[in-house]
């Protein structure tokens, strides 16, 4: 395809950029069309959350790159500043927004919002450490948000709730479960040794690089992220059994076990070892950097 190598004129790829926008940034979603998802995930089913999560929030993102940078690196360009000012929006205002959810559904629908929005933000700085970060943060969410809402699907299929307060104490009866849901929980706020580190790291990195006020500001994202995952895992995981329908729950089964297993073996894998993602990526984000920085202007 050469649709990159189109000439195009400085009103055609405006208008053809915010084309893009309003479909990709719905898709995504960003910052302020984003409130559809948190209702959607609320009343999809567990396997619809986590292919809703995992792949189709990715496409979104996807179009940006494939498209709108390539075809209109100009306009591109011209709108990055406010793409990044909607991406910090969501990484801090979505953030804090999650922090007050009490549906635990809902908190890790605005925790993906939140972390796509530092898929966007890297995308729209040009530069090769932010553009791969933003790609391996694609791929480290698409595994720990898959993993949050199958963890949470099996609580909802033992105690028929999403609600916070309903839990508290689950290790005393679900040791594995609790295992891997701190797990995942962890690498949602981008524990070192996870893969949502490396990702929202190397967004960060490339913050910087682009503008370092930029990049602290970023960087609030993993302190807010801290917290509201540490929230949720401390009143469901920990503490006193405060239900006695807690007391009756049966830890995970061969199936549910082997589904996360898988899951938390890529998170950790991606973690440690991020060097085949990145390589993998490296040529072909040179190119796009490439094509992005010449003007097609006619």
């Amino acid at each position: 395809l050469t649709w990159h190598k189109l000439p195009l004129s400085a009103r055609e790829q405006n208008f053809i950029f915010l084309a893009f926008l309003a479909a990709f940034a719905v898709k995504v979603p960003m910052f302020p069309v984003h409130t559809w998802l948190p209702d959607v995930h609320v009343e999809a089913p567990t396997g619809g959350s986590a292919v809703l999560a995992a792949i189709m929030l990715k496409l979104g993102a996807y179009g940006f790159l494939r498209f709108s940078l390539p075809i209109t690196p100009d306009a591109s360009h011209t709108m990055a500043p406010f793409i990044i000012t909607l991406s910090l929006i969501a990484v801090i205002y979505v953030g804090l927004v999650a922090l007050v959810q009490k549906d635990m559904k809902k908190l890790v629908a605005y925790s993906s919002i939140a972390h796509m929005g530092f898929v966007t933000l890297g995308f729209f700085m040009f530069n090769m450490m932010s553009v791969q970060g933003g790609i391996v943060q694609m791929v480290s969410h698409g595994f720990i948000s898959a993993a949050m809402f199958l963890c949470i699907g099996v609580l909802y299929d033992r105690m028929h709730s999403r609600q916070i307060a309903d839990y508290g104490g689950v290790v005393n009866t679900m040791p594995k479960f609790s295992a891997l849901i701190v797990l995942f929980s962890m690498a949602n706020c981008g524990l070192p040794a996870t893969s949502g580190f490396v990702g929202e790291f190397m967004v960060i990195l490339g913050a910087v690089e682009y503008n370092f006020w930029i990049g602290m500001l970023a960087a609030t994202a993993l302190i807010l992220g801290a917290a509201y995952s540490l929230w949720m895992v401390k009143r469901v995981v920990f503490g006193p059994i405060g239900n006695k329908h807690v007391a009756e729950l049966v830890d995970l089964n061969k199936r549910e076990f082997l589904m996360l297993g898988v899951l938390a073996i890529a998170v950790i894998a991606m973690g440690v070892y991020p060097a085949p993602f990145t390589d993998t990526m490296q040529t072909s984000v040179a190119d796009l950097l490439e094509h992005v920085s010449v003007s097609k202007l006619r």
